[in-house]
């Protein structure tokens, strides 16, 4: 009788020891696990903010060479209006003034952008991308202006 109530004990008692010994981890395994995965969350967010800098870098440089070609294209236009009229000048002297005092700013603006964030990065990038394109439209209006 003792044997009868024994046995199925002893079977549940290796079962569970066999269920606990291949399907639980150790303490120490699972602190291996998350170490691991701790790490590789690590990686994956230095290699996205790398990116992110040299995103911000490059685009820095490309807004740079516009700005470069923007003051480029006011001295061209200086001196191409210094045979024209005075008052032609003095109207096309004020638009230039204008135009070199945006540039200006657009510099600025970019130089004083601190990294906040990629979110941030992208909008501000939108935003100034979109305010360099109208700035680009605009000089390229004042020449058109100026041949016809």
């Amino acid at each position: 009788m003792k044997i009868k109530k024994l046995v199925p004990r002893v079977v549940i008692i290796l079962m569970a020891s066999a269920f606990i010994a291949t399907g639980c981890s150790t303490s120490a395994e699972k602190v291996n696990n998350a170490e691991d995965k701790v790490a590789l969350a690590n990686k994956n967010l230095n290699d996205a903010n790398a990116e992110y800098i040299a995103d911000m870098e490059a685009y820095r440089k490309e807004t740079a060479a516009k700005i470069a070609a923007n003051n480029a294209s006011i001295a061209a236009f200086n001196a191409r209006i210094e045979s024209d009229k005075k008052e032609a000048q003095a109207e096309y002297k004020k638009k230039i003034t204008a135009l070199e005092q945006k540039n200006t700013d657009m510099k600025k603006r970019l130089e004083d952008y601190k990294a906040n964030g990629k979110d941030k990065w992208q909008a501000f990038k939108e935003e100034f991308s979109h305010d360099m394109a109208e700035l680009g439209q605009a000089f390229k209006d004042l020449t058109v202006s100026n041949a016809k």
